[in-house]
């Protein structure tokens, strides 16, 4: 990672966490409930292991919570749109992230527990180069935790009130979150289903992207925006902006879900392929192969057994022969220049904070990119 993502990935990280932690009750305020604390330790704990801040044991840890994207692109949404709106003779003042961080804490923690799940529904033993929880728990378990973990997110949204935020302003964020989750649960019930048909379009499987992994960078630059300002045009361009980085950042996941190492992904290589999930590079593939290739192909991904290590580089195979790998970056570079396009037409009063915002964001389109 360049010296400058890596500046932006880290500006925000201490008052993200620190809010982060904040969602959860304490043992204080637990036992203020008339709750048993030692109870729910078990279930606080889980949850905790997942975002990686304790062990198996549940004591302290320092595990790899993520890079935090989603809640840093609404951070800076938030101070894109902010800055926008100010006067000039302000726009050299320190600008307070108290209003957005309960809201970007929310944004996390709703991906950390799509996450939760679709380790359940994936079959993934390791996320983040450890155990996933289903794998330590059992599954019945696991997917308490992500109901609890969800109950948690939606309850943490609220405390923008706390800081000072309209109530009609945590109305809007409120009926944008739900309206993301929604959208998340249909592009991942449509990302199973094509697992069970024999073919999916590219645009079946844009559709799919659009609401599995755009909807929520979308919502969380709009969140941030709505936060910033009541300009609809500065809101719509800044969720057009994260909906085209969404879908590149999704084809980026799919090409790393095919030639990524272990330990670039924290999860097996070509895992993808065994997983039998159809992603770009699946389906660029299908399209463009000769009709040898094609059968082989079918044969393969409609087996009852395992995809064997010969199978899955036969496959791989294929892709070389359609160039497939080149194609992805092709439609990744596309996506990443419709990000580009979108965020330069909201900044219209360039100023100190503006300009820092708008580079931040555009070094994370580099990042998605992978410059």
């Amino acid at each position: 990672m360049l010296d400058t993502t890596r500046a932006v990935f880290q500006r925000y990280q201490q008052e993200i966490l620190q809010e982060l932690h904040r969602a959860f009750r304490t043992k204080q305020a637990l036992l203020a409930e008339g709750i048993n604390y030692d109870d729910l330790l078990m279930l606080e704990g889980q949850m905790q292991y997942h975002l990686g801040w304790v062990d198996q044991e549940l004591r302290p840890a320092k595990g790899y919570s993520g890079k935090l994207l989603r809640p840093i692109l609404l951070l800076l949404g938030y101070e894109l749109a902010c800055t926008q709106e100010q006067p000039a003779s302000q726009n050299t003042l320190p600008l307070s992230l108290r209003p957005a961080l309960p809201a970007a804490a929310a944004i996390e923690l709703m991906h950390n527990f799509t996450l939760l799940h679709d380790d359940i529904q994936d079959g993934d033993i390791e996320r983040r180069h450890r155990p996933t929880v289903w794998f330590v728990w059992g599954v019945p378990q696991a997917i308490l935790v992500g109901d609890a973990l969800l109950a948690i997110t939606r309850l943490h949204l609220w405390k923008v009130l706390d800081e000072g935020v309209e109530p009609a302003t945590a109305l809007r964020l409120a009926k944008l979150f739900d309206t993301a989750l929604l959208h998340l649960t249909e592009g991942q019930h449509l990302d199973m289903s094509f697992e069970r048909q024999q073919q999916v379009s590219l645009s079946n499987y844009e559709e799919m992207i659009s609401r599995k992994t755009a909807a929520l960078m979308a919502c969380a630059t709009e969140m941030g925006a709505t936060l910033g300002t009541h300009n609809t045009e500065i809101i719509e361009g800044l969720a057009c902006f994260g909906h085209a980085l969404g879908l590149a950042f999704q084809v980026r996941d799919d090409m790393l879900g095919i030639w990524a190492t272990e330990a670039e992904l924290g999860k097996l290589p070509v895992g993808d392929i065994y997983r039998r999930k159809k992603s770009l590079p699946i389906l660029h593939a299908f399209q463009q192969a000769c009709s040898e290739d094609q059968s082989i192909m079918t044969n393969i991904y409609n087996q009852e057994a395992p995809i064997t290590e010969e199978q899955a580089q036969e496959i791989l195979a294929i892709f070389a022969r359609t160039q497939t790998k080149e194609y992805c970056a092709q439609v990744l570079a596309w996506q990443c220049q419709q990000a580009r396009s979108a965020l330069s037409q909201v900044v219209s009063l360039p100023s100190a904070h503006t300009t820092r915002a708008q580079a931040d964001l555009e070094a994370l389109i580099d990042f998605v990119e992978g410059r």
